[in-house]
Formats: C-alpha cells, sequence, structure tokens
C-alpha cells in the first residue's frame, strides 16, 4: 500500500493563511500515526495573488498541481475582486479542468455543540452534488441590457453521462453508510432538465437493490432538514441544489464553519481537492478567530480518498472530542481563537 503522497497546499486568501497551519499540524499528526509520509508544497494562488502579479495563478499552474497526489484549499476571495472572477477563473478552473465532478458534503451534528434546532436532534448525512454541470455550466448570454428589452438567459446542461456517474457514485457510497439514497429534484416545476434526471437516476437505483431510495422536491427538502434532519443519509441532488442545502446544513450544524467538502475526480485520473465550504471571510481576516475545523475535517475526507481511513478517523473523533468538550470559536458561540481551537483538535490526536 502507497504510504507516501505528495499533496498541493492552497493557502488562498482571508482566513485561508490562518486556519491552514491547524489544519496541517492535525493532518501530518494523524499521517504520522499511521506511517504515512505527506509531502506538502505550498502555492500563493487566489485573489491575492491576482492583485500582486494580475493573475489567480500562472499560467502552468494546472500542469503543477495536475503531478501531486492531492490538493488541500482554503479558500479564494478577497473584497476588491469579483467573486465571479475568483470562481470562474481559479477554483471553477480547477474543478473543471481536473473533472472534478462529484462534489462530497457531509453535515453532521456535534455533541457539545447547539443547533438552531428544538432538542438538537443528532443527524449525519452526505450531500452528494453534481459538479461539473447543471445550472452552474455556464452557457447563456444577455441581449439588450440597457433596454426596456433586455432578455438574459442561462442554461441549464445535463448529460446523460454526467447525471449517471453522479448517481451511481452516491449509491455506492450509501452501500458504506445507511443504504439509502434521497434524490432531490425540481421536476413538477422545471419539465425538461429535472425529468431527464430523474429518470436517470431512477434506472440507476434499479442496479442497487440493496439501497432504499426516495424522490423529494428540493422546497420540501428545506423543510425536512428543519423538521427531520435525521431521517437523511445521502442525497444526491443537482449543482445548485446540492451548494444550497449544504449551507443550510452547515447552519443547521451550528456554523458553516465546521463543514468540509471534496471536488473528487472518482476515476483518479486527476487529483482531487479539498476545501471547506465556507469563503475567504474577510471580514474577519487576521483577528485570529477564524474556524479551522472546516479545513481540518476535509484534509481527514482527503487522506480517506488516499487510501488512510484510520488516520481520517482519528482527525474526526478528534474534532468531536474538542468540542464536545467546549473548545468553541466564535461563530459557535465560543471565545477560543483559531490557534486555541486548531491545538485542542491536536491535543485529541494522540
Amino acid at each position: 500500500m502507497k504510504t507516501t503522497f505528495d499533496i498541493a497546499v492552497l493557502p488562498g486568501d482571508g482566513i485561508g493563511p490562518e486556519i491552514m497551519p491547524q489544519a496541517l499540524a492535525v493532518l501530518q499528526a494523524a499521517a504520522c500515526h499511521a506511517g504515512v509520509d505527506l509531502r506538502c508544497e505550498s502555492f500563493p494562488w487566489g485573489a491575492e495573488h491576482f492583485l500582486r502579479q494580475g493573475e489567480f495563478m500562472p499560467t502552468d499552474g494546472l500542469a503543477t498541481l495536475r503531478d501531486f497526489d492531492a490538493i488541500l484549499f482554503s479558500a479564494a476571495g478577497h473584497p476588491e475582486v469579483s467573486d465571479e472572477r475568483a470562481s470562474w477563473e481559479f477554483v471553477f478552473q480547477i474543478r473543471k479542468q481536473f473533472r472534478q465532478y462529484a462534489n462530497l458534503r457531509p453535515v453532521r451534528s456535534y455533541p457539545g455543540v447547539p443547533t438552531p434546532l428544538r432538542g438538537n436532534p443528532a443527524f449525519d448525512m452526505l450531500i452528494v452534488r453534481e459538479n461539473s454541470e447543471g445550472e452552474y455550466a455556464g452557457p447563456g448570454g444577455v441581449l439588450h441590457r440597457e433596454w426596456e428589452n433586455g432578455v438574459a438567459i442561462q442554461t441549464t446542461v445535463l448529460t446523460r453521462a454526467g447525471v449517471e456517474r453522479i448517481a451511481r457514485h452516491a449509491f455506492e457510497l450509501a452501500r458504506g453508510r445507511r443504504r439509502h439514497v434521497t434524490n432531490v429534484t425540481k421536476s413538477n416545476a422545471i419539465l425538461h432538465t429535472m425529468r431527464f434526471w430523474d429518470a436517470i437516476v431512477e434506472d440507476v437505483a434499479r442496479d442497487y437493490p440493496d439501497v432504499t431510495t426516495d424522490l423529494l422536491l428540493v422546497d420540501a427538502a428545506t423543510m425536512k432538514f428543519v423538521q427531520a434532519p435525521g431521517v437523511f443519509d445521502v442525497i444526491v441532488t443537482t449543482n445548485m441544489y446540492g451548494d444550497i442545502l449544504s449551507d443550510l446544513g452547515g447552519a443547521l450544524a451550528g456554523s458553516v464553519g465546521l463543514s468540509s467538502s471534496a471536488n473528487l475526480d472518482p476515476t483518479g485520473g486527476f487529483p482531487s481537492m479539498y476545501e471547506p465550504v465556507h469563503g475567504s471571510a474577510p471580514d474577519i481576516a487576521g483577528q485570529g478567530i477564524a474556524n479551522p475545523c472546516g479545513l481540518i475535517l476535509s484534509a481527514a475526507l482527503m487522506l480517506r480518498d488516499l487510501g488512510q481511513g484510520e488516520a481520517a478517523d482519528r482527525i474526526e473523533a478528534a474534532v468531536a472530542a474538542a468540542l464536545a468538550q467546549g473548545v468553541h470559536t466564535r461563530d459557535l458561540g465560543g471565545r477560543a481563537s483559531t490557534a486555541e481551537m486548531g491545538a485542542a483538535v491536536l491535543q485529541h490526536i494522540g
């Protein structure tokens, strides 16, 4: 089994350079326990790099990243750079060119962390978001922008191959969990793309008779997230719906600062990228109060996909233990600093 891995580290912007050292310390400690050698190389790319150099990453940036086993990324964004440019010229370039079509976003509750839900119900779900097509595919345009007859068109793009591969990935993951998949859609109103999606998911489900499945409209899903989040196991959904639901899930868990994600090329042809769901949070950057747990848990997802499940389990247990002890950053209602939160997790690595 491979035990040496090359990791590209992208600290990014805003709070990124503050939370990345905490995540790397925890990551290296867990890897050491497992006898794994992680060779990490950092690259200062992102929106702040754009302000300095006129580019988000060098022209050969993708070629450079291509040679790594995985990418650990914090966030991109700066008040002086539009979010659109940071997304389409940097983050989306990596996701799309490296065919990272599966976006995994775990949503779970933690003992000791209050949620906005009555009774603090326990839940543990996995949102499997299609990451390359759908509502964020990009085709469209605006005509007669400044005139009374102005019109804007944004085209949703779904392919049979794209829907089938994300559906199969969701069902495979469900087999390792509680064997239930919820297809979240809006086919009662969006007649073409969503019905196409539903039909393909239904076809794939027939190949997994050991996994139960149901269909839930996205508006009903948002209500169920609040009323009974514990009923969900694996959710498979489109690019936009997965984006929205995972942010709602972060709020239900107590803070989006706890939310991790993985952008995967499940074929292994390209490196996958792991990042927290939150952004660069420029409003709190430099204050030492950001929550590093989302990035730390993203590092655990990375280890698991690299075949290091024991090390991943160790990190996830350490985060849960630190939170249960009451070590909380301000987004969780506590007073711990970024460094104190990281140190508490590191202490539980053993």
